[in-house]
């Protein structure tokens, strides 16, 4: 490819998904986008850019969906699903004793195994919360990787990755060579197709975001609008969750860190008005 054409791919990424490519990418674009142009009987990259150029919509949608890292697995990092049983769940269950209603989205979700981890969780703490609703929104830009999430069947390989064997045991079946998760923790999960950079704001308001892992391929000014827009969507009191390289520091005053709670942020006006962050800090080990 031609500086031009990766211009150009550059620029079309930037657009459609917030994929900012920086440094040498040829080996990670031939790789990703050679199979893309194989299928469509294209002979080189630079003929795929024609077609890209010339507005063909199919071609364009795969193109971005070839380009995005959708990396996932059971349980990632663990901290935010210990965040989520040991810090959030027990602020909601006193702060929506009334209401006895939540809304989760999880933002990026890729093969679900985000939302599902979490809808395991919801399932092991179920006693503790009778007669509650639950929601669970999970999207991503890729229809081909919702497709295999609402699928909820995993490989061997998907399954050994993070998920503990005493759930794989009870939320799983094995069906041939892959493991389908139970119809009691899909039927937790919604997923629905979002694109971060459009607008988000008729998904309506949620209690707890998780962002995690999408910002690091965002420029900085997409960076500012996403969280500024997530903002708006969260409840006062609610709880945003980004990945372990991600931060609001330097670009969005909305939110602010949680102590000791890595990861974990508010929204500012809610911890400056109650304290918020100091009375998840006294109630975590409880």
């Amino acid at each position: 490819m031609t500086p031009i054409e990766l211009e150009f791919l550059g620029g079309f990424l930037k657009q459609r998904s917030g994929l900012v490519l920086v440094g040498d990418k040829s080996y990670l674009i031939e790789s990703r986008l050679m199979p893309v142009a194989r299928k469509h009987n294209i002979p080189s990259l630079s003929a795929l850019m024609t077609q890209l150029r010339a507005g063909n919509a199919a071609l364009e949608s795969e193109v971005v969906e070839a380009m995005t890292t959708n990396e996932t697995f059971f349980f990632r990092d663990k901290i935010p699903f210990e965040l989520f049983t040991e810090t959030m769940l027990p602020y909601i269950q006193k702060a929506r004793a009334a209401q006895r209603r939540v809304r989760i989205w999880c933002a990026a979700c890729s093969t679900g195994q985000e939302p599902y981890s979490l809808a395991m969780l919801l399932e092991e703490n179920a006693a503790k919360f009778p007669g509650w609703d639950f929601e669970i929104l999970a999207t991503d830009l890729s229809g081909e990787v919702l497709a295999k999430a609402k699928a909820g069947k995993f490989s061997q390989f998907e399954v050994q990755r993070g998920l503990p064997i005493n759930l794989l045991v009870k939320h799983f079946e094995q069906v041939g060579d892959l493991w389908e998760i139970s119809p009691k923790i899909r039927q937790k999960v919604q997923f629905r197709p979002i694109n971060l950079l459009r607008d988000f704001g008729p998904l309506g308001a949620f209690d707890i975001i998780y962002c995690r892992n999408v910002l690091i391929y965002f420029d900085e000014p997409t960076k500012i609008d996403v969280l500024n827009r997530m903002s708006g969507a969260l409840a006062q009191d609610g709880f945003l969750v980004l990945g372990a390289a991600e931060t609001v520091v330097g670009l969005c005053d909305r939110f602010k860190s949680v102590p000791e709670k890595r990861g974990l942020y508010v929204r500012n006006a809610a911890a400056d008005a109650t304290r918020l962050p100091m009375r998840l800090a006294v109630g975590a080990g409880g």
